[in-house]
């Protein structure tokens, strides 16, 4: 794969690459939008990556290219980064990595580039393909500028450049980008950023199935409503509980000033939070602000007309999905002669709450979990952001065949369109390595 980008690469710019940066995709094991209300995941990189071939070059232009023809080559200058939120493109994505760098270091006069791209995640799949171009892009801009950071620093800042596409991300793709390691989950853990060994027991492949429905975070709503839900129920919950609602910004934090078990917060939010929705004014009466005061204080740019939001039902996700990421990680740590049944009902569980409370799946998902369960997957649910994209399914390593080929026929091979995509769609994975620098030998 190397050789042909490196020929592709010199067909297109008549020169050779001087180096190559690689970051992988990943998928979420247990712990769905948690990460953004201050809770530890689990995720591990999967072997589908991005790949660029990068050439410093003299002039101040930034030259990218990619080796899929549906994605146009793209030509700035490095001094004028412009990144286009309404319209999320492929070349956007690389642009947030490229500016986080320059804003970090202050780049007055950073180095141009010809980049060659060449990706093999399956694209708004929720297997983290624009979080892995923005981690190479942030990589590949350090190294064509002679800098070096941490793999911690360098997660950090790609997490918050992510943000400039208005997606409000909570960074467990970018953290595992980087600080994944060959053979291992990891349990990652924020403020501050920490990521640890968990491994995953014997006798079990986790395999990621496309629903061949696309979602991109960026160019939805979904997914920035979801966090302003968690952050308007934080406030509620902190109103309530008499804490200093104004900077207490995450679920994570009411528990934290609260000093409670996970357990305790979920009967909290039962006797705090309503299942029905609340409306912006019933919002503005409980927290004493006005209308006003709540659309500039509050709600980002993008959440400005919705006139609902759901808390109790994203409140309850979240503290019963962060119990469920810690449950995960003990029962892999003690592995108990059980632990695939026990981890399988964490994951069905986890599944259940996306579709239940945080209403974050859809009826292709719906039946590709069903169809996993039917075919001998021990566990299986959504993984990403939902809405579309994929599901992960423990499944014990003898049925592994089997299994593929029944779920094969059974999803793929009823439908023209997933039948060609098929190839890219089902697939074992084994936990990979972060991301790497290749230098031209």
């Amino acid at each position: 794969r190397l050789q042909k980008l490196k020929e592709t690469f010199i067909s297109k710019f008549g020169s050779a690459p001087k180096f190559y940066v690689r970051a992988p995709g990943r998928v979420n094991l247990i712990g769905e939008h948690i990460d953004y209300c201050g809770y530890a995941v689990l995720p591990m990189a999967i072997e589908q990556d991005i790949l660029i071939a990068v050439e410093p070059v003299k002039t101040q232009v930034v030259q990218l290219a990619n080796t899929n023809s549906l994605y146009l080559d793209f030509s700035t200058s490095v001094n004028n980064i412009q990144i286009n939120k309404t319209k999320p493109q492929w070349h956007n994505y690389f642009l947030c990595g490229l500016k986080g760098i320059q804003e970090h270091f202050g780049l007055n006069n950073p180095t141009g580039m010809n980049c060659l791209l060449d990706g093999t995640i399956p694209p708004s799949s929720g297997l983290s393909s624009s979080s892995a171009l923005v981690c190479c892009a942030g990589l590949v801009t350090l190294r064509a500028n002679g800098k070096t950071l941490s793999k911690v620093e360098l997660a950090e800042i790609c997490t918050k450049s992510e943000r400039y596409i208005g997606t409000e991300g909570g960074g467990m793709d970018q953290s595992i980008s980087f600080l994944a390691e060959e053979g291992t989950a990891k349990l990652i853990e924020f403020s501050p950023l920490k990521a640890t060994d968990v491994r995953l027991p014997s006798g079990a492949a986790f395999v990621i199935a496309n629903s061949c429905v696309e979602m991109n975070k960026a160019a939805s709503s979904h997914y920035n409503i979801r966090v302003m839900e968690c952050r308007l129920a934080t406030k509620l919950l902190s109103k309530s509980k008499g804490l200093d609602w104004k900077t207490t910004l995450k679920l994570h934090d009411v528990q934290t000033k609260l000093g409670v078990s996970l357990a305790e917060m979920l009967t909290i939010v039962e006797d705090v939070l309503h299942p029905e929705p609340y409306s912006t004014e019933e919002i503005c009466k409980c927290l004493g602000i006005s209308l006003e005061e709540l659309r500039s204080q509050i709600l980002s740019q993008n959440t400005q007309d919705v006139s609902t939001f759901k808390l109790y039902q994203r409140a309850k996700h979240v503290y019963s999905e962060a119990a469920r990421v810690l449950e995960f990680q003990q029962i892999c740590n003690e592995a108990p002669a059980n632990a695939l049944q026990l981890l399988g009902e964490l994951m069905n569980q986890s599944y259940i709450s996306c579709r239940e409370m945080y209403e974050c799946s859809c009826p292709e998902l719906d039946r590709l979990v069903d169809i996993c369960l039917q075919f001998g997957a021990i566990g299986s649910r959504l993984t990403g952001a939902g809405w579309g994209g994929c599901t992960v399914s423990m499944v014990p390593t003898d049925k592994l065949n089997t299994f593929l080929k029944n779920v094969k026929k059974a999803y793929y091979q009823t439908d023209v369109q997933r039948l060609a995509l098929e190839n890219n769609s089902l697939f074992a994975t084994k936990p990979g390595r972060g991301a790497l620098v290749f230098v031209e030998a």
